[in-house]
């Protein structure tokens, strides 16, 4: 018999704005509850080996998605008479749906780049109903990112997107690991990652938002990656400046994606934030 990882994934239906979705959501342990979103145009893959760690696992039930358009995600019917993009509004439905559907009982959130930034988002509009928030590469204002190069007939999309963001990558990250996420990137589906740099570069801002997030309610944790050029230190570094008593680190040796260009780096760090937010 082959050695199966712990990681069980599964399908279910989740209506968003009144719209039914097919889901794609994985899951691994059990204890308080992690919900981890993955990074613009990539999917939940981004967590395998967060989710293969038994020093978490064995505190918390991790539990990541896909969002509809990508992944093993589908988009809803009659997907190809809009083009897709992502805004601050959809996208905080889409995660608050299926967190609800999926029961989760004050959930620490987790996220990274466009994950992390809507975290923020998350804690000021439902902090009350939260453990706390993680967010990696957290940015509450990202312009500057959109063109339409990004969806372009005579571009191949998929390698666009990815070896754009092979180059977020630190230098020291491991080949083969930075190689995966470019792989994960390749297979995003036509005009998804224009779609989502649209919520990250033109709708977000939440720089009024992190006023109202009160970490005596809900703790917060910042990780930024030293070699992050996307989202830099200094981007994360006003987000703690506007948080009273969020923690925030920045991660030697690590870019934008710490969760799967270095998890053995990114590991001790994890471990921190997760101290902080759930005891």
């Amino acid at each position: 018999m082959p050695e199966f990882e712990p990681i069980v994934g599964r399908y279910c239906t989740v209506l968003i704005d009144g719209v039914a979705h097919r889901v794609h959501v994985e899951e691994a342990g059990r204890g308080v509850q992690l919900l981890c979103l993955h990074t613009a145009g990539a999917d939940s893959r981004q967590y395998r080996h967060l989710m293969n760690d038994a020093a978490v696992t064995g505190r918390f039930r991790v539990v990541a998605f896909d969002l509809p358009y990508h992944g093993r995600s589908t988009p809803p019917d009659g997907w190809w008479l809009a083009k897709y993009r992502l805004t601050t509004a959809s996208y905080l439905a889409m995660v608050r749906a299926v967190w609800l559907a999926l029961g989760l009982e004050r959930p620490v959130i987790l996220g990274c780049s466009m994950g992390g930034a809507i975290v923020l988002k998350i804690a000021a509009e439902h902090q009350d109903e939260l453990t706390g928030i993680i967010g990696l590469e957290s940015a509450a204002y990202a312009p500057g990112r959109y063109n339409e190069f990004l969806h372009h007939p005579a571009i191949h999309g998929g390698e666009l997107a990815a070896s754009y963001t092979y180059g977020l990558n630190a230098p020291s990250s491991p080949e083969p690991c930075r190689r995966e996420n470019w792989w994960y990137y390749s297979q995003s589906g036509p005009g998804v990652y224009q779609g989502d740099v649209y919520f990250y570069s033109l709708d977000w801002d939440a720089r009024d938002d992190l006023k109202r997030i009160d970490t005596s309610r809900c703790k917060v944790a910042l990780l930024t990656g030293e070699y992050d050029y996307s989202c830099t230190p200094e981007m994360s570094a006003a987000v703690k400046a506007a948080i009273p008593g969020a923690l925030f680190t920045i991660m030697k040796g690590i870019g934008h994606f710490p969760m799967v260009e270095n998890y053995p780096v990114f590991r001790p760090y994890l471990a921190a934030a997760l101290d902080h937010v759930a005891g």
